[in-house]
């Protein structure tokens, strides 16, 4: 008994110095909905960044899309919502609620023409 005690710890070891320290996984090219919520609303906030520059909704739907299948006006109230519980600065905040108004107006292309 002792010694199939002893061959799983020693096993188990191994098997975590293998995982950790000689072969561990690297997450490389991983997509923003894989993400913490603060990195995703991170990236909330560089797509609205982005979107004061060349305000082209169309551009920030699809960069917001990425994150699931939640709508982008309900991503970017959730993380105007995140940002006010985190004291973002009032810069960032009014940024996201500039995204939040044209995401709240934005029709797809086509959307309308049945």
């Amino acid at each position: 008994m002792i010694k199939i005690a002893v061959a799983l710890a020693i096993g188990m070891a191994l098997g975590l110095v293998y995982g950790w320290v000689i072969d561990p996984i690297q997450y490389t090219d991983i997509t923003p909905n894989l993400l913490r919520e603060d990195y995703q609303v991170d990236y909330i906030l560089m797509v609205a960044e982005a979107y004061q520059q060349d305000f082209d909704a169309e551009t920030a739907a699809r960069r917001l899309a990425i994150l699931g299948s939640e709508s982008p006006a309900s991503l970017t109230t959730s993380a105007l919502e995140y940002a006010n519980r985190n004291n973002f600065t009032p810069n960032e905040i009014q940024t996201l609620q500039s995204l939040l108004t044209a995401m709240q107006t934005y029709q797809p292309q086509g959307a309308g023409s049945q």
